[in-house]
């Protein structure tokens, strides 16, 4: 049973509350403020009382548990790691040496990238509109899923051909939208003209939703199919369009400077990895390889 601390189902406690206002306070979006609160959730539920109570010892052993036994995958393992660690250094103020010894490790895997004609083949595959609309804009203008379906209606400014686009850690920024992009777009407000969403939950197939935007888990449930339907075989997630139009620019010979101020990374070493992607890349090596190989 879950301390009453982190149940939705009775009055938000003391403690909830203080960290919801820490977590606003610092400026995290309410995706992450979700996010953050479940991993908390988790931990209580793990040792059925109220985090407060757990002790650095406990903390230790619990990392441990969900490392070496649940063997998390790492995105949930740094979503595990951040949550707690803001609750005690953060709301309770409790500088545990523990918390400086967590870590996620390192992955070092290349996203999957779909080809041109790919994506073209995917996004014929998505029957609903609103979801094709959506999808086809993360594409073309290198968003994540999250951006992708918070796009308002004023977001677009079709003087200047840019998007602004509502970005991870509440930094916006702007890309280009080219003129078919453009006119998809127009032409799909045309046909529900509502504000502020430009892809309005209401739109959806069987939507038990009214309000906001389209969700993010019927995007990918409508993505998978559509990538089913289409018979490739790829492990294409809805991410894979963001990982697939960087790797396009580049091949079209894209500063990669440009490339990260267009996808809002930070540090270029994150950009940096589409270099390894790219046709040209693959090209350049076959007479090399050539070489190496002959009369072996």
């Amino acid at each position: 049973m879950v301390h009453p601390l982190w149940s939705e189902r009775i009055n938000m406690t003391p403690l909830r509350k203080r960290m919801i206002e820490d977590l606003q306070l610092k400026g995290y979006s309410p995706a992450t403020r979700e996010a953050y609160l479940g991993a908390v959730c988790k931990l209580a539920r793990h040792y059925r009382k109220s985090p407060a109570n757990v002790s650095e010892e406990e903390l230790r052993a619990y990392f441990l548990h969900v490392a070496q036994v649940e063997r998390c995958a790492r995105g949930t393992l740094k979503i595990a790691i951040s949550g707690i660690r803001f609750l005690f250094a953060v709301t309770l103020q409790r500088h545990w040496p523990v918390l400086g010894l967590i870590r996620a490790g390192k992955e070092k895997k290349l996203p999957v990238v779909l080809s041109r004609a790919e994506v073209r083949s995917v996004l014929g595959c998505v029957r609903a509109p609103v979801y094709r609309v959506c999808l086809s804009t993360i594409y073309a203008c290198g968003l994540r899923i999250s951006e992708g379906v918070a796009v308002q209606v004023s977001d677009v400014d079709g003087q200047r051909k840019v998007l602004r686009v509502r970005g991870k850690g509440n930094k916006d920024r702007q890309v280009p939208l080219s003129e078919p992009t453009l006119e998809s777009l127009r032409a799909f407000w045309k046909l529900h003209r509502s504000r502020p969403w430009l892809f309005p939950a209401r739109l959806q197939p069987r939507s038990a939703s009214q309000d906001g935007p389209v969700d993010t888990d019927n995007l990918r449930c409508a993505f998978k199919a559509a990538l089913q339907h289409s018979g490739i075989k790829k492990t294409a997630t809805v991410h894979s369009l963001r990982h697939s139009y960087a790797t396009h620019l580049l091949e079209a010979g894209v500063q990669l400077r440009l490339i990260q101020e267009i996808l809002g990374h930070r540090n270029p070493s994150t950009t940096a990895i589409y270099t390894h992607l790219t046709a040209e890349v693959r090209t350049q090596l076959v007479d090399p390889l050539q070489v190496l190989t002959e009369n072996l």
